[in-house]
């Protein structure tokens, strides 16, 4: 079979939705919202959460992206 290392691309948990005011992310498993409205798209922080989901890293992102809102 051709193309055996692929990686089924699949829905992903956390997706960011734009709402009034700036963005939000959203969780496919939950059906909820995650964390705070923030004003840029947090294409970082959806990487690691859908990634290698690294707290540290997360963390991290979170603190960089609140920052930005003040």
């Amino acid at each position: 079979m051709c193309g055996t290392n692929l990686v089924p691309v699949g829905r992903k948990r956390y997706v960011a939705r734009g709402v009034p005011g700036g963005y939000r992310i959203w969780d496919n498993k939950t059906r909820r919202w995650w964390g705070d409205l923030y004003e840029l798209c947090p294409d970082k922080l959806l990487n690691e959460l859908n990634g290698e989901k690294n707290s540290e890293k997360i963390t991290t992102l979170l603190r960089q992206y609140r920052a930005q809102k003040r």
